[in-house]
Parts: structure tokens; C-alpha cells; sequence
């Protein structure tokens, strides 16, 4: 055989230099590319997340915010969406905060905004900022502007919007602000809507002329002079609380201003009749003198009968009226029309009965003009509400007008305290009708009138929150002693609407509403922050357990009612939930369970889960005092038990 030849197998050729270098250059390419974009997006989610973590460290009591956190996640946006609380998103740029009812405090670092340039709106309403005006200006861009009620003070800077030719709606109503309304907001062309209200402006409103602006309310501040021509086609209501503003839609500036000062047609009526009876009151001065020193000696044997500390209530009212203010402070003011009138020389001379000292006061009952017998209550924990806003809040509360709302019939304003004055309800509290000592011929509420006083209850406050939507909690303070019962067991809310006076320092430690979980986990109260107060009251009068939550001074869910119902279900042991002491139940065990649930409903530790007022309302108007259809089935259903109707007549 020959020799076999070996198959040579050709190498593939080297690649040349220039195809090397080209494939470097192609590679270099990719890997600068992907770099560039890496550094890219990273730079600009650093410089939205870094602007919001410095304008967070500007914050105290920024717990509200926790989970701006990069280390949670990293992107304030995900698209439209936001990933962190309060951050309003579009197309990954943010666009928005809405920073409402957090409990934030501190100052507001506008410098680290400036860094988010697509920023267009901003909203710190119903938090507790105080200061000057921050410098919005530098937010050049801005379109919207939301302020309210916060504790801003002092003069705004005549050019603090200039420049902003986008912004549309500012809104600053219920702060601190005093000085003139800023005249740069006149050169803004888009401007819609402005909300001044309920400030101390003074000096004229300026002269805006944008067709754009097609509302604004300057309404209880210290403005004066005509309004604007532009402004004329404008609510009234807009520009009431202003006694020197004049020219249409109010009186003419050629009306005096004693008539201006009183709109109503009847009231200037009474002013004329006031003015015509002057003379005759200036005469009877002499005689209404010697009366009154002959009333002092007649009432003095009345003094001694009174107990120490009611001597000291009257004392010491006189002492104040007689320390050489009685003009600025020596007046009740009423608010119904429809109440006996005295005044507060009368109030000092009735024999007065200490109903109790609450967390706010004491109360008195007092006997004054024929017969009438009236509540005073003395508030010192308002001392840092001013003159005029303590007036103007009272005469918003005199408007009420409710069955299940104990009227405000008068107040008396002094700097050091405040005295409410309201009608005597006989039975007294829902508190001591659940809690007192009873005997055998004073049995617990029964079932119907437990679920009518419920009813009553969500009718009232349903009222104040359709009444009082500026307020965050209309109410503030629902529990069982600020329920009272009239004759007919009707209930009477009382206490109400006062959370705009209150220091906020003693309503941080006093009143329910600051008890609630989510000021007490992030240090905010909501629109449904009284719901939860509401659920706590439905389960104390199913249960006739007395709240923990009462005495604690702030939310404690280990000692919380609602923990202990639930835990109470879930050890399927729920007909020991319902107070022994209320009878008539007969055929309403369902609606029993009903209500409870309702009650735990409105408990929710979650603001989101919680229900809202419209549906607690439908809730309970549905609930009747009989109704015994499907207990099985309804009872199985919402809490995971199946005991008939054994573990309910157990406990009635």
C-alpha cells in the first residue's frame, strides 16, 4: 500500500487588523451606549428621589412618609404610578405632591423642589406648618398651589407669585396670614381660582382684571374698600366677614357701615330700632343702677348657700367683669333666636350646680331668667385663638341646626378662657346610662333604644359632615359622655366642631380624634378619623364595655374595644360581646350581629378599609328593632361561626 497521504485541514485566517479594529470599536460602542443610558436613568430617578429625601429631612414628624425609602424601592415612579406616599406620578416624571392630613410640620425646603423639573402641583393642606410665606416663586412652573389650613403667618411678599405665568389655583384660606393680598397675583394670565379666606388680610382687594378668574373668596378677613369692577358677578358669600368691603355683590359703598356690618334686612331693622331707643336707655341709666345694687344685696344670701366651688365660679366671674374691662369683655353673645336673653351679670348671679370636670373644663348648671335653666362649660384650652376667629367659628356653629345636635346657644370670650353656653338635658350622658350603678327599677337600655340612639348618632354626624366639609374631623370628639339623652332618649352630640380651637398641644392628648390608629401611627387624622370614634361608640353600647381608648392618651390596640370583640369572634364566643343588661331583644338577634359589624367596620386600623360616612349611613338606616331572617346563614357568613342561635340568647 502507498503511503497514505495526510489530509491537511486549512487553519482559518487571522483576522486583519482592520477587522480587529472594527470589531473594538463596535463593542466599545455597545458597552458606551449601555453605560450612557445606565447613568442616565440612574442620574435622573437620584435627582427625583434625592429631591425628595432632602425635602423630607426639611420635615418634622415626617412619619407619614416613611416608605420614601430607596432601600424599599428605589423609583418615587413607576410610569403614572407612584411609589412612594403622596407622589403623584406621569409618564415616570413627577408631577405632583399631595401631602394632605400627614400631621407634617417644620419648614418647607422650596430649594430641594426646584430639582424636580416637572413639578406642577403641590398640596400641604390640613397639616400643622407654621412661618412665613415659603418662597413658591422659585416653582416657576407650578400650575396649582394648596396651602389651607396650616399655621402660616405674617405678610406675604408683594412678589412672591411673580413670574409664575402657568399657576392657576393657589389656595391659602384658614392660616395666619396678615398684610395685603400680594398684587402680583394680578399679572398672572391663567389665574381660575383663589381661596384667601379666613385670614387677617387688610387693605383693599387688587384689581384683578383676568377673564380667567371665575372664583375667589376673601371671606372673614379685615379687607376694605370697593370690589373690583371684575369682581362684581361673584358669590356674596365670597366677601362676607369683611365689614368694610362695599360695592356689588355686597351693600353700596355709599351705605354707612353700621348698615353694612349687618346684611340681613331684619337685623338692620333692629339696628334702627336700637339707634331710636338710645336716648330712653341713656335716661334709665340712673335706675338700672340702683336696681342692680339692689339685686347684689337681695342675691348675696343666695352666695352662702352655694358650695365652696360654686362660690368660687361666680367670685370669680365678678372679679374678672369688675377688673376695669367690661366693655371689651362684659357681653354674652347668643346665637339663637329662639332663647330667653340675659346677660352676664345675670349668669354671675344664679346659684350654680357643678355637673362634673371634663378633660376640657367644668360644667355648671345654672337657673337664669324665668326659669330657664342653661350648661356652662369653661374652656381654658383655647387661649391662642383670637378674638375675631373665636366669633367668627361660634357664629358658623350658631347656624347648625339639627335634632341630634345640642345647639350652642351663647359663649362669652375672654383671652384667658371661654365659657359655651348650651340647654340642661335631664337625663344626662349616654355614658352614665351604659356605666352607672342601677337597681332593679333603673334597667339597662334595651335593644330598641340602644339602636335608636346609634341611628340618632350617625344622623348627626352625617349633618356636621355635610355641614362642615372644611374640617377634617367635624366632630373631633365623639364618645359616650359627649352623648347626651334628651327626655324621649333621643340623642344630642355635644362637644362638636371644636377642634379648630382647641391649642393643639391639648388636643393631641385630649381628644379622640388625636386617639385614633392613624395619628398614632403616622401622625395624621383623616375625613374618617370620627368614623373610627363612631365605631368605638357602637360597640360600647353593644358590649357595655367602657373604652379603654378614653383614658389612654393615644391609641393602644392591645387595650382597644374593637381587638377585643374580634378576638371574642374568633374564639367563637360572640354571644358574650353583648352587654347582659339589654333586654328586648326578642327577634333582632340578626340585626344585632348586623351592628356589630358595622361597629368593627368603622374600627378598621386602615383608613382605606374603613368605611365612609354615605355607607355607614345606609348601613344603619337599613337595621330595624326586629328582624330574625337567616341568622344561621348571616352569622356563618361574616364570622366564620355556626352556633345557631344558641351563643346570641345566651347573652340577652
Amino acid at each position: 500500500m502507498g503511503a497514505r497521504v495526510p489530509t491537511l485541514v486549512r487553519a482559518p485566517a487571522a483576522p486583519t487588523i482592520s477587522e480587529n479594529l472594527n470589531l473594538f470599536v463596535k463593542i466599545k460602542i455597545v458597552v458606551i451606549i449601555l453605560s450612557c443610558m445606565t447613568m442616565s436613568m440612574s442620574a435622573f430617578e437620584g435627582t427625583d428621589a434625592d429631591a425628595l429625601l432632602n425635602f423630607r429631612a426639611s420635615l418634622s414628624n415626617a412619619k407619614a412618609l416613611s416608605n420614601w425609602d430607596p432601600a424599599l424601592n428605589p423609583f418615587p415612579c413607576s410610569g403614572n404610578r407612584g411609589n412612594w406616599v403622596g407622589v403623584l406620578c406621569f409618564q415616570a416624571n413627577i408631577w405632583g405632591l399631595q401631602l394632605e392630613n400627614m400631621g407634617l410640620m417644620g419648614r418647607i425646603d422650596i430649594d430641594s423642589l426646584v430639582a424636580l423639573p416637572y413639578l406642577r402641583t403641590i398640596s400641604i393642606m390640613n397639616n400643622t406648618f407654621s412661618g412665613p410665606f415659603p418662597d413658591i416663586k422659585k416653582l416657576s412652573k407650578l400650575k396649582s398651589v394648596f396651602l389651607s389650613y396650616n399655621h402660616f403667618t405674617g405678610e406675604i411678599p408683594d412678589d412672591a407669585f411673580s413670574g409664575m405665568n402657568s399657576l392657576k389655583k393657589v389656595f391659602l384660606s384658614n392660616n395666619e396670614f396678615t398684610g395685603q393680598i400680594p398684587s402680583s397675583l394680578t399679572g398672572l394670565p391663567k389665574l381660575m381660582v383663589l381661596g384667601f379666606d379666613g385670614n387677617k388680610f387688610k387693605g383693599k382687594i387688587p384689581d384683578f382684571q383676568q377673564k380667567s378668574l371665575n372664583k375667589i373668596n376673601v371671606a372673614y378677613n379685615e379687607l376694605e374698600g370697593p370690589i373690583p369692577a371684575r369682581l362684581s358677578q361673584m358669590d356674596p358669600n365670597s366677601f362676607e366677614g369683611n365689614p368694610r368691603l362695599c360695592g356689588p355683590p355686597l351693600a353700596s359703598c355709599s351705605t354707612p357701615l353700621i348698615i353694612r356690618k349687618k346684611a340681613p334686612i331684619l337685623k338692620i331693622v333692629l339696628i334702627v330700632l336700637v339707634m331710636a331707643l338710645l336716648l330712653a336707655l341713656i335716661a334709665a341709666a340712673l335706675i338700672i343702677f340702683h336696681l342692680k345694687s339692689k339685686q347684689s344685696s337681695l342675691q348675696q344670701p343666695q352666695k352662702t348657700s352655694t358650695s365652696n366651688d360654686q362660690n368660687n365660679f361666680v367670685v370669680a366671674h365678678h372679679q374678672k367683669v369688675a377688673d376695669g374691662k367690661r366693655g371689651e369683655h362684659g357681653k354674652l353673645a347668643f346665637l339663637r333666636d329662639d332663647r330667653e336673653r340675659f346677660d352676664l351679670q345675670d349668669l354671675l348671679r344664679a346659684s350654680a350646680e357643678i355637673l362634673g370636670s371634663a378633660t376640657f373644663g367644668s360644667s355648671y348648671k345654672a337657673g337664669v331668667a324665668d326659669g330657664q335653666t342653661v350648661v356652662v362649660k369653661r374652656y381654658k384650652k383655647m387661649n391662642n385663638v383670637g378674638r375675631e376667629e373665636f366669633h367668627e367659628h361660634m357664629g358658623r356653629l350658631g347656624c347648625l341646626n339639627h335634632p341630634n345636635l345640642l345647639p350652642y346657644v351663647a359663649y362669652y370670650y375672654r383671652k384667658e378662657e371661654k365659657l359655651l353656653l348650651s340647654d340642661f338635658v335631664e337625663n344626662g350622658c349616654l355614658a352614665s346610662q351604659l356605666h352607672g350603678n342601677r337597681n332593679l327599677d333603673e334597667p339597662g337600655l334595651d335593644w330598641p333604644t340602644r339602636l335608636r340612639i346609634v341611628k340618632g348618632v350617625v344622623r348627626g354626624l352625617a349633618y356636621l359632615y355635610n355641614a362642615l366639609p372644611s374640617i377634617v374631623a367635624p366632630h373631633g370628639h365623639l364618645k359616650s359622655s359627649n352623648v347626651l339623652l334628651d327626655e324621649f332618649f333621643e340623642p344630642l352630640l355635644t362637644d362638636y366642631a371644636l377642634m379648630p380651637m382647641i391649642n393643639l398641644d391639648h388636643a393631641q392628648t385630649l381628644m379622640m380624634a388625636y386617639k385614633s390608629p392613624e395619628y398614632a401611627e403616622q401622625g395624621r387624622i383623616t375625613k374618617k378619623t370620627d368614623i373610627w370614634s363612631l365605631g368605638i361608640l357602637i360597640l360600647e353600647i353593644l358590649t357595655g364595655k367602657f373604652p379603654e381608648n378614653y383614658l389612654s392618651l393615644k391609641h393602644n390596640s392591645d387595650a382597644d374595644i374593637a381587638s377585643w370583640v374580634n378576638t371574642m369572634i374568633k374564639e367563637k364566643r360572640t354571644g358574650e360581646v353583648f352587654d347582659e343588661e339589654m333586654g328586648g331583644v326578642g327577634n333582632s338577634k340578626s340585626e344585632l350581629l348586623k351592628l356589630l359589624k358595622i361597629g368593627l367596620s368603622c374600627c378598621e386600623v386602615d383608613v382605606e378599609r374603613r368605611l365612609d360616612m354615605k355607607d355607614v349611613v345606609e348601613q344603619i338606616e337599613e337595621l330595624r328593632e326586629g328582624d330574625n331572617h337567616e341568622l344561621r346563614k348571616y352569622s356563618s357568613r361574616i364570622y366564620n361561626i355556626d352556633e345557631g342561635d344558641d351563643y346570641i340568647s345566651r347573652a340577652v
